[in-house]
């Protein structure tokens, strides 16, 4: 009798447990939708100004900029800007991003430089917390990221890496490639990379610049910096939407599995207490005659 109760109060746990799962699946489906959507809206955006900035910079022959140039400070420093999640329940999401992190910062210690940690995101601060790794600054930009709250990072990194305060600014994010796939990558915001014959469109020969070339690029490279950490930040929140959405499908599936599992063991428990007072009945009848 005690057994079979057990299985009820826990087929009952179970189907509550799939009940959220299910709703959270819906609702993280909602977001990966929306979140999908802003971000593309921004990819054109983002490739054609690396165009342009590879354009110019390969036209513009001995024309320099700060933000090209590579810098070796005295400080030997550089600056990690780590995006995670506010929350769990996303699979492997924040797991993948600070296993990345956390190599790319020892790599970075081991080459004899410092090292200073910036966070995106509860979990990451969490992480290293635990790692016993202070982190100098905690962004928090949440579900939808504003242009205007990345655009003041993205200032403050300029700044600090113009005053030679830091040798380069990275950042480690789940880039998003498809609904299926994910990975991560830690993307160098400065110094920005030199044109490469990829970024070159053939008619860099053509370009007549007014105003002067110098004076192009540096409006140019600052918006490009801008816009390469919020796409960053963009496809790091569509990564953790999708990747939320399939563990919360996985997580109702396996709950609907052992939903059935449990009434198939209840059904059994219950025709065996039958069978069981059948017995002890017809003894009793038996023993009576």
């Amino acid at each position: 009798m005690a057994q079979v109760r057990e299985i009820k109060k826990r087929s009952v746990a179970v189907r509550t447990i799939q009940r959220i799962t299910k709703t959270m699946q819906m609702i993280a489906t909602a977001k990966f939708t929306a979140s999908q959507a802003r971000a593309r809206a921004t990819q054109p955006y983002t490739k054609k100004i690396r165009e342009l900035c590879a354009a110019v910079s390969a036209a513009a022959g001995d024309v320099e900029h700060p933000l090209l140039k590579p810098r070796a400070s005295a400080k030997r420093r550089e600056l990690y800007l780590v995006i995670s999640s506010d929350r769990g329940l996303c699979g492997a999401y924040n797991g993948t991003v600070l296993r990345t992190s956390g190599a790319a910062i020892r790599a970075t210690n081991a080459g004899g430089k410092e090292v200073v940690v910036e966070t995106a995101g509860k979990k990451a601060v969490a992480y290293f917390k635990f790692q016993k790794v202070a982190v100098a600054e905690r962004h928090s930009i949440g579900d939808k990221p504003s242009f205007e709250a990345v655009r003041a990072i993205a200032d403050r990194y300029i700044a600090m890496f113009a005053a030679g305060e830091v040798d380069a600014v990275k950042v480690v994010s789940m880039r998003f490639i498809s609904a299926s796939r994910q990975a991560p990558e830690v993307m160098q915001l400065l110094p920005m990379a030199p044109p490469t014959a990829e970024g070159a469109t053939g008619s860099e020969g053509l370009l007549e610049f007014s105003p002067d070339a110098a004076s192009i690029l540096a409006d140019l490279l600052p918006r490009n910096a801008r816009a390469s950490l919020f796409q960053a930040f963009m496809d790091a929140l569509v990564s953790e939407n999708v990747m939320r959405m399939v563990a919360m499908k996985a997580a109702t599936d396996n709950a609907g599995q052992l939903g059935r599992t449990l009434r198939r063991q209840y059904n059994r428990a219950r025709q065996t207490r039958i069978t069981t007072e059948l017995t002890e009945i017809v003894s009793g009848a038996a023993a009576l005659e």
